[in-house]
């Protein structure tokens, strides 16, 4: 069990400012021009090592490279072999012992019950409603959280009987599959309709609704969403930038009559789109100028990251986004990672929590669990992460075989919600060993031991369970954080797990 990988442990998570220095691929538009110029036709008689590698670059080739983001998204979820669209049909399973990774739900049952419990807990806190709930995990996996969560709840037939459905929003066909045999049973049947793929949970006959966007699930003033997305924002796709000293165009004598307009061109420091190129044949360093071997294990890298060599449409707008990233465009070479997709999803978690100014509610209602990794306060530099066979690789080599992971902003989710919605606040980061005892994993682990004979089995428990609170460098009671959405109550009460108690 020590000897596997999650998706943050031994991967080299930094919480540092944002100060590191990317080398340029690139210092000219001339070499870029060079590039474009000669890549194709070298391409043409090189191997790639998946379909989807060719595919990436043959589309370089036509367009230029391409934003980190873009090529983040084909790797995961591109129809040729995507890591999320393809493992399945391949024959390959990414979780567990025989996968890339292990997630907390596989660690240990405890971590999803304790989830159950807090959801519990808050369906108390907010006055016990009697329908309207909504259960909904976002990136579902396999299934394995959201089956303990509900083996748990189902223990609370009040709140059972309040739960209308439950939704699983879900882009993979064959794991919408996998994470219905596991809730419902093989032989229960699955039905379409124009929301989703609907089927009847095993526990409590409770309906369960799959959709491929959050998006598709209804919108109404009236429900009780209870929303968790457990190690779901670490796979969105980020764009990364930096600031590079731009040398100045000589003055133009004909524009001396608009001063103003000449002072605010004059500035040396620009933002820049680091984007993601084929690596040339034969390469043993990567973009950062560090031999590609002793940074990672596994196949040499087939693409590089390199700075833009002019602005994109993304570096003009992406990091006036937000006073944070507008703060560093002072500091010469400071990078940043901006995750447009997690600002929507966030404001979407509150919209539907607290009500916007499109979707109104009478009263807020409902919370969102959030449970992934990176630093608490700081913006996230250089997090991008490759994983396969529970071993760090390149993010840059065998696209579509590899997991690509990256570290959360905390804060920015934070600060997306409090600006969709007025009707909500926002608890959090805490780290997941302060969280996870809070809620009782020491008791619950001890419960359990006493109920098993077998002593190898009682170590296992207390195994896991302490791995899920380590607070060591790389312990993921340190490097996982839990964050909570909740209706806007001035601060009066905090939740469970965040400082609170149940408050009936």
């Amino acid at each position: 069990m020590r000897s596997m990988i999650t998706r943050a442990a031994r991967c080299g998570l930094t919480n540092s400012s944002a100060t590191k220095l990317a080398r340029p691929v690139w210092s000219s538009c001339q070499s870029y021009r060079h590039f474009t110029a000669t890549a194709a036709k070298r391409d043409e008689e090189r191997k790639w090592s998946t379909p989807l590698a060719k595919q990436l670059t043959e589309a370089i080739n036509t367009t230029g490279p391409i934003p980190l983001a873009s090529y983040m998204r084909m790797c995961l979820t591109s129809d040729t072999g995507g890591y999320y669209t393809g493992a399945i049909q391949q024959g390959r399973d990414q979780f567990g012992k025989k996968g890339d990774f292990i997630t907390s739900p596989e660690i240990s049952q405890i971590f999803g019950e304790l989830i159950g419990i807090w959801f519990v807990a808050e369906w108390i806190s907010q006055g016990r409603p009697r329908s309207g709930v909504e259960l909904m995990e976002v990136g579902p996996g396999r299934g394995t959280l959201m089956d303990d969560m509900l083996r748990t709840i189902k223990n609370f037939p009040d709140m059972v009987s309040s739960i209308d459905a439950i939704y699983m929003v879900e882009a993979s066909p064959e794991l919408r599959v996998a994470q219905k045999n596991l809730l419902c049973g093989e032989d229960t049947p699955l039905t379409e309709s124009k929301i989703g793929y609907h089927s009847t949970s095993k526990y409590a006959n409770l309906p369960i609704v799959w959709t491929e966007t959050i998006q598709a699930v209804p919108k109404e003033a009236s429900k009780t969403p209870f929303i968790v997305a457990h190690e779901f924002f670490d796979a969105l796709p980020i764009h990364a930038f930096q600031v590079v000293d731009v040398p100045q165009q000589p003055a133009d004598p004909s524009k001396a009559d608009s001063p103003s307009k000449s002072k605010a061109n004059t500035s040396p420091l620009q933002w820049r789109e680091m984007v993601v190129a084929p690596a040339p044949p034969g390469s043993t360093h990567d973009s950062l100028g560090t031999p590609k071997l002793e940074r990672h294990d596994g196949p040499v890298p087939e693409f590089q990251l390199a700075v833009s060599p002019s602005a994109t449409r993304h570096s003009m707008y992406v990091p006036e986004s937000s006073p944070r990233y507008k703060a560093l465009k002072s500091t010469p070479n400071a990078l940043i990672e901006v995750c447009p997709d997690a600002y929507l999803y966030a404001a979407e978690f509150a919209a539907r929590i607290g009500g916007s100014a499109q979707h109104p509610k009478e009263r807020a209602s409902g919370a969102a669990l959030i449970l992934d990794y990176g630093p608490s306060d700081t913006i996230p530099v250089n997090s991008l992460r490759g994983i396969k066979g529970h071993k760090r690789v390149s993010p840059f080599s065998e696209p579509g075989l590899v997991d690509l992971s990256v570290d959360v902003d905390f804060m920015a989710i934070a600060e997306a919600s409090m600006i969709a919605s007025e009707g909500i606040e926002v608890h959090g980061p805490v780290n997941q060993g302060d969280f996870l005892e809070a809620m009782g994993i020491q008791q619950r682990a001890q419960y359990l031991a006493k109920k098993v004979g077998d002593e190898a089995k009682k170590q296992e428990i207390e195994t896991s369970c302490q791995r899920l609170v380590d607070r060591g460098p790389n312990g993921m009671g340190k490097l996982y954080k839990a964050l909570a959405i909740l209706p806007e109550n001035e601060g009066r009460r905090r939740p469970t797990g965040f400082g609170g108690d149940v408050s009936a």
